[in-house]
């Protein structure tokens, strides 16, 4: 793993590729291994970077002090762009929205393309049962311990509380354990998603700060999956119709992580974006 420099902190990150940046983001208690299904099936000719955010399964603890509220996090994916000096950057988003705040903030120069897979937006953070359930565990003592230890269950986490709304297929235990393991032994990474997860979200900010991708005039490609519960269905049409040059596409059957579900159908869909010219 690389590593760029915030200020912040020290965010690790994967590279394959050459060619124009494709940047895939994760959602909470995620890495950047969420990808790692899909990545081998993708086009080459570009550039792959995954990031690891601290939103729970980074091994790399952020500074004390460090702003990892929801904007604070928007904040840290631009500083990262920046760091790596990326431009022309196609932004993945799945599970964690913030990123898609970057137009609203005036932080999105380095962004040209976007694909939003399920994923947070309007008011819907922090998103369904799943989403409750960690923000109570948040505020709770030990609570983010317990809930890792419960998603390291195989039976228990197939739950809907917990991850049985996220994905269709069961989650490799090698997977769940990874993701689990910097919150189980690292008091400074629960600090950070404690940070994250008590931070402020108010629904008539976050519904505004999404309207504003009505100012983003690259492509984009809505990648969303109907039969998910836990970002609703109409949310990814409602966000093709507010990006000026947006686009619709389904991947029937999956659920959030539509990634881990149907990885070859998102790969033809992100591959067929990235190799189309762009709209006029």
């Amino acid at each position: 793993m690389r590593e760029a420099q915030l200020s912040a902190g020290t965010v690790e990150y994967d590279v394959v590729g050459s060619g124009p940046p494709v940047v895939l983001l994760h959602g909470l208690l995620m890495d950047h291994t969420l990808w790692d299904r899909v990545l081998p099936l993708l086009p080459e000719g570009f550039t792959y970077v995954r990031p690891v955010l601290p939103l729970g399964a980074h091994r790399r603890p952020m500074r004390a002090g460090a702003d990892l509220t929801l904007p604070g996090q928007v904040r840290l994916v631009a500083g990262f762009l920046d760091a790596l000096g990326l431009d022309d950057v196609t932004l993945v988003h799945t599970d964690w929205g913030g990123a898609l705040l970057l137009t609203a903030h005036g932080l999105d120069r380095r962004v040209a393309r976007q694909v939003i897979l399920p994923c947070e937006a309007f008011g819907n953070f922090m998103p369904g049962l799943p989403g409750t359930v960690l923000s109570l565990a948040a505020r709770v003592p030990g609570g983010l311990r317990l809930g890792a230890r419960l998603l390291c269950v195989a039976r228990l986490r197939r739950l809907p509380v917990l991850l049985g709304q996220m994905a269709r297929r069961p989650l490799p235990d090698e997977l769940v354990r990874r993701w689990t393991e910097p919150l189980l032994h690292d008091a400074a990474v629960r600090r950070d998603l404690i940070a994250y997860c008590r931070g402020p979200f108010d629904k008539q900010t976050l519904i505004r700060d999404t309207g504003a991708l009505r100012r983003f005039s690259g492509d984009a490609l809505v990648l969303w999956s109907p039969a998910n519960r836990v970002m609703p269905p109409e949310h990814g049409r409602r966000l093709a119709a507010l990006l000026p040059a947006g686009r619709y596409a389904e991947v029937p059957g999956a659920y959030v992580l539509s990634m881990l579900d149907e990885p070859e159908s998102v790969a033809r869909e992100i591959g067929a974006f990235l190799t189309s010219p762009p709209a006029p």
